[in-house]
């Protein structure tokens, strides 16, 4: 995309803010259908609850999270949901008899994911900012099989997955759940002011950008050994798959952008210094990312994956992709003031706007085929809140603090704490 000359003013006009806070409204309405007594479930593109419809916990965990998010702004209703999820949690969603969360509720034989604990922790680190009761004994107990099993000091990184009784160690390292787990990690730092946290998060990203993608020119790698080999074969047989898919998937790399930025910023404030290489990786990512994903077969929006020779897999286009892509728009132009990604951020808005945003059923199509028609091949129903909501708040989040932090305490991350070269007018 050509840079524009244009004025950027309309960022932070009144109107554009009020068309996020009218879109954030409408898919939290939407979504508060999925509340069942032991959670909350996935819902069909009606946004109704399917037949035998069950709790499921990364669903519950996100809608927590986002609840909560929603109840620190004082809206009505997102604080009993947000609650209603932390009982769910503490409760229904736990494994009773070896400790950790289960995937859904009742399924003891399945195997623990780092996945969903670490969408357990970033729910509970944001109750405790918004203050739920019972938040911090749930934090406290989200982070025990974390410490005690999923992380691995030798490695930086999480491990992967483990048998029901925590035996049986997955011969698997992912990007995808340590990519959610540096998102997770900054947000229990704020939450604890705890510092271990934040560089537990650098060492994540360190491992996965800094030494991997950057090995590969960038191109992020999803799947891996316990060796460290990459595994450009795996889930060839299965392309489509909706957390593993086959080959690169390019809107991760717009959301390693987001959160590389979101890690250099809370490093300069708290510990007074961060690696250049942040920046650097930040800004190669969102290049990488949009070259190979967006339009690549000559119809607008982003690709859901490619294979090792650049070329579309699943021409499909996720909406977390866009969700993901207009967060790392919106905070390069904060970091750097360069208005490309201004350009990048209307561009990504208007292709959610005219694609995406389901006028008829509420909330947004989860997916569209390459035709930018509804689709389902990855993605079933409308069950996730937490990608789009969290979009629908950009300009409201500095960088330099979780989005708990940024909305229930706002003055404890502002404009002028962001890194010295940032715009920082443009930070909130």
């Amino acid at each position: 995309m050509a840079r524009s000359d244009s004025d950027t003013g309309w960022l932070h006009a009144s109107l554009h803010r009020q068309w996020l806070d009218d879109q954030g409204q409408r898919l939290l309405d939407f979504s508060k259908s999925a509340r069942i007594e032991a959670g909350f479930s996935a819902l069909d593109d009606a946004g109704q609850l399917p037949p035998g419809a069950s709790a499921q916990t990364i669903i519950t965990a996100r809608m927590t999270h986002t609840y909560a998010l929603a109840s620190a702004r004082g809206l009505p209703g997102c604080r009993a949901l947000a609650q209603h999820g932390m009982t769910a949690l503490s409760e229904t969603l736990r494994d009773p008899k070896h400790g950790g969360w289960l995937p859904a509720a009742g399924d003891t034989a399945a195997r623990k994911q780092a996945y969903v604990h670490a969408f357990v922790a970033l729910a509970a680190s944001t109750a405790v900012v918004t203050k739920l009761p019972g938040a911090t004994a749930l934090l406290e107990q989200a982070l025990i099989p974390i410490e005690q099993h999923f992380w691995s000091e030798d490695e930086g990184v999480m491990l992967e997955s483990f048998a029901a009784d925590w035996t049986d160690e997955e011969d698997y390292r992912g990007a995808n759940s340590n990519m959610h787990s540096l998102e997770m990690a900054l947000a229990v730092a704020d939450a604890l002011d705890a510092p271990l946290w934040r560089s537990r998060a650098l060492r994540i990203a360190n491992r996965f950008v800094n030494e991997l993608a950057r090995s590969y020119g960038f191109r992020l790698g999803e799947h891996f050994d316990r060796q460290w080999r990459l595994l450009t074969d795996y889930h060839m047989d299965s392309p489509d798959d909706d957390l593993r898919p086959y080959g690169l998937t390019p809107g991760h790399f717009l959301e390693w952008s987001f959160l590389l930025l979101k890690l250099e910023a809370a490093l300069e404030t708290q510990e007074g210094s961060a690696p250049s290489w942040l920046l650097e990786s930040a800004v190669q990512l969102f290049e990488t990312g949009v070259s190979r994903g967006w339009s690549v077969d000559g119809a607008p929006g982003m690709v859901y994956t490619v294979d090792w020779q650049d070329r579309p897999v699943i021409r499909n286009r996720p909406h977390w992709v866009m969700a993901e892509a207009i967060k790392a728009a919106w905070a390069l132009f904060t970091r750097t003031g360069e208005d490309r990604y201004a350009d990048w951020y209307r561009c990504f808005w208007d292709y959610a706007d005219l694609y995406l945003v389901d006028r008829v059923n509420g909330s947004w199509h989860h997916e569209v085929d390459c035709l930018n028609r509804p689709s389902s091949r990855v993605y079933k129903g409308k069950a996730d809140l937490y990608h789009a909501y969290q979009a629908t708040l950009t300009g409201l989040v500095p960088l330099n603090c979780s989005v708990a932090v940024s909305l229930a305490l706002p003055t404890h991350c502002n404009a002028d704490s962001l890194p010295r070269e940032s715009v920082r007018r443009r930070a909130c």
